[in-house]
Formats: structure tokens, sequence, C-alpha cells
């Protein structure tokens, strides 16, 4: 085990944000010194997904969620509630009546009426923001909304009434659409629109969540600096809700590499130091920056998308020893500049 002497990211940037971490039970564990030394927020990877929290009708399996939040207690995090409604990791008997065909409109918002102030209020006390609504915008193609049985079941309006229920049954927690290739230009006016729009039905949206699922290629300071600030123009709290630096560009499918090489950790704590620094700029906007997992060996990017390759995305070693991409990171928070 790495004895901790260098200084806690949390207390590094508690003039500037939260710094969070996403869990599951075995990285609570393995990972329980390292997450709480450096880290003063946690999100379920997940725990509190649909398909988690209620795999049949009526039945609620709370007990790795609950994990998560004795963990949160005992070191005195807060906590980040992920996700209420997405079109993945939803059960089918969601959409589905008893023979198996689509239920109406009203069945499936009283499904999911029930299903959030359930939820959500069993960690009213607990949890102090939601992602509300999971990627719901299309990536490419003409249509704003990505197609789900949400949308093809319920209508768009399926978005503003996710909000609508997780405010009746929190009315202080605050409340994000969160979603992935938020930076891309053409992503980035579709999420604009679609918060823009439920702003102007008064919908109970307080924040976006920017996923921030980079790597050492894309996308780009300008088209990140054009996204924080677009989004910010709608005068909401901004959050990073899931980052991490993937060390291969996302079409790469290389297999070759069994550790990243020092050219590779110094490209990537060169992109860690510049991101930090434009998210300091931006600090009167982002209220938490939460890393996709804590340190390297226990990432989902690993396997993912291509299948036995591993990736060293984040701040901490598979030994929980800070990379040098940390050492840049806590570079920019103590530098006192921006």
């Amino acid at each position: 085990m790495h004895e901790r002497t260098e200084a806690a990211l949390k207390e590094l940037f508690q003039e500037d944000f939260h710094i969070g971490a996403a869990v599951n039970p075995s990285s609570m564990k393995k990972q329980e010194q390292l997450l709480s030394y450096h880290f003063n927020s946690i999100t379920a990877e997940n725990e509190m997904k649909f398909v988690s929290l209620q795999p049949e009708e009526g039945k609620y399996t709370f007990e790795a969620a609950d994990t998560l939040i004795s963990f949160a207690r005992k070191h005195g995090m807060a906590v980040r509630g992920h996700t209420l409604v997405w079109h993945n990791q939803t059960t089918g008997w969601v959409f589905e009546d008893s023979q198996g065909q689509p239920v109406s409109r009203e069945v499936l918002l009283e499904r999911m009426r029930s299903h959030i102030h359930t939820v959500v209020g069993r960690y009213k006390d607990s949890i102090y923001a939601w992602d509300v609504v999971n990627e719901a915008v299309a990536d490419e193609g003409d249509q704003q909304l990505r197609p789900s049985r949400w949308l093809d079941i319920a209508g768009p309006e399926f978005i503003a009434k996710a909000f609508e229920y997780a405010h009746e049954a929190d009315p202080n927690a605050l409340l994000f659409y969160n979603d992935y290739n938020e930076s891309d230009p053409l992503k980035r006016e579709r999420i604009f629109q679609l918060v823009e729009s439920l702003l102007k039905q008064g919908t109970p949206i307080h924040g976006i969540g920017l996923q921030a699922h980079w790597n050492l290629f894309a996308p780009s300071l300008e088209d990140i600096r054009a996204a924080i600030e677009r989004y910010a123009s709608l005068g909401l709290k901004l959050h990073l809700t899931e980052l991490d630096m993937s060390v291969f560009e996302f079409h790469d499918r290389r297999t070759d590499l069994l550790r990243p090489d020092p050219s590779l950790l110094e490209r990537q704590a060169e992109r860690y130091e510049a991101i930090f620094r434009l998210l300091k700029e931006y600090r009167d906007y982002i209220g938490s920056v939460t890393f996709w997992g804590a340190a390297d060996d226990d990432t989902w990017l690993d396997y993912f998308p291509v299948q036995g390759r591993k990736n060293w995305p984040l701040l901490f070693d598979e030994q929980h020893r800070p990379k040098l991409a940390y050492e840049r990171v806590a570079r920019v928070a103590s530098s006192g500049s921006i």
C-alpha cells in the first residue's frame, strides 16, 4: 500500500470545486485509503441505475447503493446520484405489459414517477445532486434525440417529466442533464437547445453534466472552452461528471501496448494540466469535477472498446501511486495563477 505523502486533491482544489470519483463495491474496498484521502465526492458507477435498483417491478434492491452512502458518511463525502432515466441499463419490464407488449404513455410515466419518488426519496438527505436524464441527445443524424423506448412510448416530454418527478421527490436536490461528446460542436448545440427548451418550459433543471470521457487527442481545448461558455450562458451549474483521459484515440484499435511508455505519460500529464488550468479559469461556473474512477487498477476503459486491452486514464497508477499527471494537476492548484 502506498503511504500517502502527496497533497490531497480535495484540499488543493477546496476553493474551486468538489473533487469526486466514481466507485463500485470492489473499488470502495481496495481503494478506500486513496478515495478517503484525495476525494470529497463520490458517484456510483452502476449501483444507482434503474436495472440495479429495481430489476423487477416493485422489487427494490438497495443494498449496494446503501453501502455507497455509508462509505460517504464514514469519510465525510458528498454524493452525486447517477442516474435516474437512461436508455440503457433499464429492465424490459418498465416498457412492457404482462404480455410483452408496449405499455401506454400513462403507464410508463407512472412507472417512472414511482421509481424516481422511491429512489430520490430514500436518499433525500444523502444525495445533493442527481443526473436525472442521461444521454438522451443523438450524436449524429437529423434528429435531436436519440432513439429509445422512453422516447417511443412517452414522447420527448419524458425528459421534462423526469425532472418534475425528481424535484417533487427532493426539492433541495440539484438536478442535472448528463451527456458525453458534450464538447463536440454539433452535439454541444443539440444539448444546449434541449436544455434551453426545458428552461423555457419552466422545468426544474439546475445544471448540465459534462461527462468528459476524453483522450490525449480530442476534444481540443478550444472546443472544451466553447462548450463550457455555451452551457454557462444558460445560467446553470456545470459539473464534470465522468472525467478520464484515455491514452488511445477513440478509433485506435491497437493491442500491443502492455504499459504506457514515458512519452504517453508525459502527453497525458500535459493534457491534464492544460484541462485543469481551463477548469480553474471557469471555477465560478463549475461546482464539481468527478473522475470516472480513482486509479488505473479499476477503470471501465480496460477492455473497452477493445477486448483484452488495458488502459491507464487516471491520475493514480495501478498501485495507487501518483502519476506524472497528478503532479501536473497539483501544480495547477498550487500555482495560484490561472
